[in-house]
């Protein structure tokens, strides 16, 4: 594969919300990766069973909105993508974070799985968990409220 496209690419990943890109040319692949600056690395763990999928999909706005005008008074992080959420690394283990826990800016609060990747979503100020919005293995949607923090 040329360099010019392997730089492209590596711009292509600086650019974008992804954490990992890999690009098949032939028997040639080119696999890129990035850690944000501060955070840890998580190992992908085994598959979670995907979440249904709820066959009326009108209610589910509806039923978003009050619960956005319910929310505590605080900064709140919303969904960067569309994905499944996952509040810790692997099943069965501890949770990131719990509701009162003090957190730091770029401090992991969860996880998002979209398309077999795996993004750490990070706390971007630092405070105290006022609530926590999803549940582990809901699907989100973008711009979702996930967290307050105060």
């Amino acid at each position: 594969m040329d360099l010019r496209k392997i730089k492209k690419l590596i711009d292509l990943l600086e650019e974008s919300n992804l954490a990992e890109l890999e690009i098949k040319e032939g028997e040639e692949v080119v696999r890129l990766s990035r850690v944000p600056k501060g955070s840890v690395t998580v190992a992908p763990a085994p598959m979670h069973a995907p979440a249904p999928v709820a066959a009326a999909p009108a209610p589910a706005p509806a039923a978003a909105e009050p619960a956005a005008n319910n929310l505590p008074a605080g900064h709140v992080v919303k969904a960067p993508m569309v994905g499944t959420f996952y509040a810790s690394s692997t099943p069965g283990a501890p949770a990131f974070v719990k509701v009162g826990q003090q957190v730091k800016a770029g401090e992991t609060l969860g996880i998002i799985e979209a398309m077999k990747m795996f993004n750490q979503i990070e706390a971007d100020v630092a405070g105290t968990v006022q609530a926590i919005l999803v549940d582990n293995g809901q699907p989100v949607e973008f711009d979702q409220p996930m967290f307050v923090i105060a």
